[in-house]
């Protein structure tokens, strides 16, 4: 199979061969992996039993869901990704805004996913040949799943397409063995070893679970769904088969796998770590199996998130080749595994990650969502491509390519979702107003969206080229 070629350019029709069972393939089969499934072990981990915990993963990615799927929309009509297709409303040199949030979204996924994946497959690896957990094993099998990585991310979409296929039914087949394998131990009860509730109280680690295990899953698609849906073509497939095919996508992508981490996590009474645990109360036939969920199926999420990373860096830096970008994001991620390996608890690391990138992450969203039901899906292709040309000019130039209200909408949208954060190390001072409770995704996103509609309230229609050339379909300019 070729190595793809496309960064962020725009994707000719007659390249635009996926279909919608394509993007359900790709959702579900790139998240069967314990970098998602460790996501799962959270709720537990926080002092809830096992009703609380499902209940609040479901109800976050349900919502989280309903938010981040009608992005993929977007990528569907303008042929590239999504943080080239923000300068719509960002400008095309304002949507490095999305470029950058997409590549850290990307950067700390990619990170856990071989973290987890590696430590999982040294304990596995203990038990079946007696491997000492040492520096020099973490190191070689971090080096060996970032390699594999690599090269799935190199080769480009086609190819994670096709790992997809395959591990949307290969890891199914394990996870069911792997409920076989942990049943007879499985609880409904809170673990003992959490300490009770993470917040001292049901419902503010409930709603921190329902944010930080649940609506993490699917906000950390914002700015990856466009990387699949460039390729399928609105000739022939429709919007609405499409934002069908996302959701189906992202719940059983993200459902499966993290219920299944929390169903192993109460089996395996995994309240402080996860992978050791995990490893220990496997029964001695099942080993093999997990060997083979850690390191094939955090290759496949781990290259997704990489390409993705890889397309961020090419907007950025539009001199540089898609696979270059891409191998030096990987030495990056490389890089922060070591170091989460070694100097970070996994629960306060993933806690504060997704927290964090949340804030800042949904107001760009927001707005972006905003301007594309403004514009009702019409675009100019050509005049979002402006910078990676190195030109100027265009629709979306605004000033100097920048369109300042969506900017300041989104500085302020994130700005006020960090004070509003609550971390295991830190606590914003608009937490005392919140009850306590961590509403910064909320609060994010509702400044963001309402600062974006009141600045850009008297914003005029300038005519955008149809397909045909024509100069009748229009798109929101700031006048």
């Amino acid at each position: 199979m070729p190595m793809e070629q496309r960064g962020v350019d725009t994707v000719p029709e007659e390249e635009r061969t996926s279909g919608p069972r394509d993007l359900v393939s790709i959702l579900l089969g790139s998240n069967l992996c314990l970098g998602v499934i460790v996501f799962g072990w959270l709720p537990p981990s926080f002092g809830l039993g096992w009703w609380a915990s499902v209940s609040s993963i479901v109800a976050g990615t349900v919502v989280g869901t309903l938010l981040t799927a009608p992005l993929a929309l977007i990528s569907l009509r303008t042929a590239t990704n999504l943080s080239t297709s923000s300068g719509a409303q960002f400008g095309v040199r304002g949507r490095l805004v999305g470029s950058v949030v997409g590549l850290l979204l990307a950067l700390g996924y990619t990170t856990l996913t071989v973290w987890i994946g590696g430590d999982v497959m040294v304990g596995v690896l203990g038990r079946l040949f007696g491997m000492p957990a040492n520096g020099v094993s973490y190191g070689v099998v971090y080096g060996l799943l970032a390699a594999a990585t690599v090269a799935g991310a190199v080769y480009g979409y086609r190819v994670l397409l096709a790992m997809s296929r395959v591990l949307a039914v290969g890891m199914t087949a394990l996870l069911v063995l792997g409920v076989v394998a942990y049943a007879p131990h499985f609880t409904t009860g809170a673990l003992p070893e959490a300490g009770g509730y993470l917040l001292d109280g049901f419902w503010p680690t409930w709603l921190l679970a329902t944010v930080a295990a649940g609506l993490s899953g699917p906000i950390a698609f914002i700015t990856l769904l466009g990387d699949y849906t460039r390729y399928i073509s609105p000739a022939r497939h429709t919007s609405r088969r499409v934002l069908h095919a996302t959701w189906l996508g992202l719940v059983l992508g993200l459902l499966v796998p993290q219920l299944f981490g929390t169903f192993t996590a109460y089996a395996a009474r995994a309240a402080l770590d996860y992978a050791g645990p995990l490893v220990d109360a496997s029964p001695s036939w099942y080993l093999l199996p997990l060997l083979l969920a850690a390191s094939a199926g955090s290759v496949g999420n781990a290259g997704l998130m990489l390409y993705s990373m890889g397309l961020d860096l090419d907007a950025i830096l539009p001199r540089a080749s898609r696979a270059q970008a891409t191998c030096a994001v990987a030495v990056v991620a490389t890089a922060c595994v070591f170091v989460g390996h070694y100097a970070s608890t996994a629960q306060d690391a993933m806690t504060s990650f997704v927290l964090l990138l949340t804030a800042i992450g949904t107001p760009w969203a927001v707005i972006t969502l905003i301007g594309f039901a403004r514009c009702r899906g019409v675009y100019d292709a050509e005049a979002l491509q402006v910078f990676n040309r190195r030109a100027r000019g265009g629709i979306y130039w605004f000033r100097g390519g920048w369109n300042i209200p969506a900017t300041v909408a989104w500085a302020l949208g994130a700005t006020v979702g960090l004070l509003a954060v609550s971390l295991p190390s830190y606590e914003g001072p608009l937490v005392a107003w919140t009850g306590g409770v961590d509403c910064s995704f909320l609060l994010s996103g509702a400044v963001g969206g309402l600062v974006y509609g009141a600045l850009t309230a008297r914003d005029v229609q300038a005519p955008v080229p149809s397909s045909e050339g024509t100069e009748t379909q229009r798109a929101s300019v700031t006048s």
